[in-house]
């Protein structure tokens, strides 16, 4: 249903809840302040772009979305593919980049694919989101040591190197105000859990460099001043050739939003006993990117830990997001040129700590312990995403993935003489069929069992390949095979066609509902002949044995 949730929560809506999502907007709009910086910044892009993302993007998600409390935002999910772009084709090519990755959400959500995302394997999505959180956590050495490195290298082992020839040069300020930071994000959720912890470090690091004036870089010496208003929206201008090449990525950022923004709609239904609208929030987080880099921000996404926050704190409809959203904007109004006075060394230790929860170590630990074909997935994606590129990472453990399920699938497929088995009545097939009667000389009977699809059509092909002398009568058994596809359509089609000009006469009994009407739209009911087209194994048997 392509209905955004705000217009069916606020019929009933008491002025009790009105209080509970206005403090929740709030509480987030104060979480997301220094996270939307931090990753707009680790995207290499100025820290105001975050905070447009979080105020634009984050409007749109909460009041068209379709989830209750869904919070919108940057998210470290993008900070890798976001580097990329910027790196390779500067901002105009991630604002066209990011308004077609929000076409093609849309698009999905109107197709009513929200529920395809789910067929994502589980190794895939743990693979690029630890191999995620290990760059963002390699991005934030620099400030988190202070060190003097102007250009830093894009490629994670550049980066290392770049940072072990310039240990040497590392501020101690710099890295005292790192670990304080941690230390404060680790031990402030035992005094309060009310008060964000980011942003108590953020107003404690920041006093502590202006009344003790400690030499570190802060936003305003990196990046100058931030702009206290909202830019004007621009239009991309798009070129074919600007297009073509932004295809990838733009795929990648849809793909990226549509994977987060319901894997944290799904977490959110868990904890508020909900369920949301995966259509309707496609489209929603599809307008958002479209919208977000019009207003100069990147890309967005729906934000597990924020809107963890939001329902931990009381909001259950979309007016939290609104006015989480709200609250970011006035901010930036009236506070925004305080904001070049935050050190980024407390940005650094913040993103730190979103690493870690992201990684999920455990969860990837766990994986390793998954049948060898899922670790191979698990390791090729994250090692592509570290060390190459995340695009890739995605592309090439889909693919793998897809094709090791395919193996599967053809060895739980099989295809069996049972001739003898029936005649001896062994197994509980056997056992369906009419006492007494027996297989008549010159007849074979084959079982083919599980899906019928190209993975298994070179094991059908083998097997009856394998019959020396062609006998006068095949019958297939189909009983448990669910489904058909062209492929295994074409290998029966040899099979039905070489026994054909051998003589033989070719029965399939018990096909069950799709494989029967793929035949019939294939044509290949008419070369089998629908008089061969019968209910099951003994209707065949009492058509070929002698009166």
């Amino acid at each position: 249903m392509l209905v955004p949730k705000l217009f069916t929560t606020l019929r009933g809506y008491t002025r009790r809840q009105l209080v509970a999502d206005l403090t929740a907007g709030v509480i987030v709009g104060v979480v997301a302040l220094p996270l939307a910086i931090a990753f707009a910044i680790a995207s290499g892009v100025t820290p105001e772009r975050g905070l447009y993302t979080a105020i634009v993007a984050g409007f749109i998600i909460s009041a068209l979305g379709g989830s209750r409390v869904q919070i919108g935002g940057p998210t470290g999910a993008f900070v890798v593919i976001v580097y990329g772009i910027v790196q390779r084709y500067g901002l105009d090519g991630l604002m066209i980049a990011t308004v077609m990755g929000g076409v093609i959400l849309v698009g999905l959500g109107l197709a009513r694919l929200g529920g395809a995302i789910k067929f994502i394997p589980y190794p895939v999505i743990t693979g690029f989101t630890a191999g995620i959180a290990v760059i963002i956590f390699t991005g934030q050495i620099r400030d988190l040591l202070g060190l003097p490195i102007a250009d830093l290298p894009a490629d994670f082992i550049g980066r290392w190197r770049a940072y072990a020839a310039g240990a040497g040069t590392a501020q101690p300020a710099a890295i005292a105000l790192g670990l304080g930071t941690l230390v404060l994000l680790v031990a402030w959720p035992r005094v309060s859990r009310r008060i964000p912890a980011p942003f108590v470090a953020l107003i404690v690091s920041t006093l502590a460099v202006q009344l003790l004036h400690l030499p570190v870089e802060t936003i305003g010496s990196r990046f100058g001043n931030l702009t206290a208003a909202l830019p004007r929206p621009v239009m991309p201008h798009v070129t074919l050739a600007t297009a073509q090449a932004m295809v990838g990525p733009a795929f990648t950022i849809a793909m990226l939003a549509a994977i987060e923004s319901l894997l944290s709609a799904v977490v959110a239904d868990g904890m508020i006993g909900g369920r949301h609208r995966s259509n309707m929030e496609l489209v929603a987080q599809g307008i958002a990117n479209i919208a977000s880099p019009v207003f100069g921000g990147i890309p967005a996404t729906g934000a597990i830990a924020r809107t963890a926050t939001n329902v931990k704190n009381g909001g259950r409809t979309p007016v939290a997001g609104i006015t989480h959203a709200f609250t970011l904007l006035l901010i930036t109004l009236f506070f925004g040129r305080w904001a070049g006075r935050i050190p980024l060394a407390t940005l650094a230790a913040i993103l730190v700590v979103v690493a870690y929860h992201m990684s999920e170590w455990r969860t990837f630990r766990a994986e390793l312990s998954a049948p060898r074909s899922d670790v191979a997935v698990l390791l090729t994606t994250f090692l592509l995403t570290v060390f190459v590129d995340l695009t890739l990472a995605v592309e090439v453990g889909m693919v793998l993935a897809a094709f090791l399920f395919m193996r599967r699938m053809a060895e739980v497929t099989s295809v069996s003489g049972v001739t003898r088995e029936f005649n001896d009545r062994e197994g509980p097939e056997m056992a369906l069929y009419a006492e007494g009667r027996r297989v008549p000389s010159g007849v074979q009977i084959y079982a083919v069992d599980g899906p019928f699809f190209f993975g298994a059509a070179a094991k059908f092909r083998e097997t009856l390949g394998q019959v020396a002398t062609a006998p006068r009568v095949l019958i297939l058994l189909m009983r448990n095979v669910p489904a058909i596809d062209s492929t295994g359509l074409n290998a029966l089609r040899d099979i039905v066609r070489r026994f054909h000009r051998d003589g033989a006469r070719v029965i399939l009994a018990d096909v069950q509902a799709q494989p029967r009407e793929a035949m019939a739209r294939s044509a290949l009911l008419a070369e089998v002949g629908e008089a061969n087209l019968v209910r099951d194994l003994d209707q065949a048997l009492a058509m070929v044995t002698p009166a």
